[in-house]
């Protein structure tokens, strides 16, 4: 499966957050993303945090758990800790450019990470099937 060249997310500021979440971000390229929001909304509504998505570089964030990143290792995706700065989460998206695929308030803030690594493994397997079909 292919990724984008650059996960990375932009970040708005290395200052602590007024009225921020203790959060971490884990990013993905937009199309395994997408299919991953599909497989946790199938699975249980509530199976999904809230979502952003940075259009400028094609991916898009799940919020979990603060202290993921630590242990996070998903092939294709990064997981980035914020350090103890937390990230604003209403109503304007934390990164310049990005909008909320899922804000928090219509969604519980962050995502299990254990539920995430199940959901982003089998959104590849379902995009990689669907690539060798064509």
């Amino acid at each position: 499966m292919e990724t984008s060249q650059s996960n990375e997310p932009r970040t708005s500021s290395s200052a602590p957050v007024a009225g921020a979440t203790a959060c971490d971000l884990v990013t993905v390229p937009t199309r395994q993303g997408l299919e991953a929001v599909d497989i946790l909304r199938r699975a249980a509504a509530d199976a999904v945090g809230s979502v952003l998505h940075d259009d400028g570089c094609g991916t898009l964030g799940f919020l979990v758990p603060a202290g993921t990143a630590a242990g996070w290792d998903v092939p294709g995706s990064t997981c980035t800790g914020t350090d103890g700065r937390g990230l604003r989460t209403a109503p304007e998206p934390p990164v310049e450019g990005s909008d909320w695929l899922l804000p928090p308030g219509e969604a519980d803030l962050a995502t299990d990470p254990v539920v995430l690594r199940r959901a982003l493994g089998e959104a590849a397997r379902v995009l990689e099937a669907a690539d060798n079909c064509r």
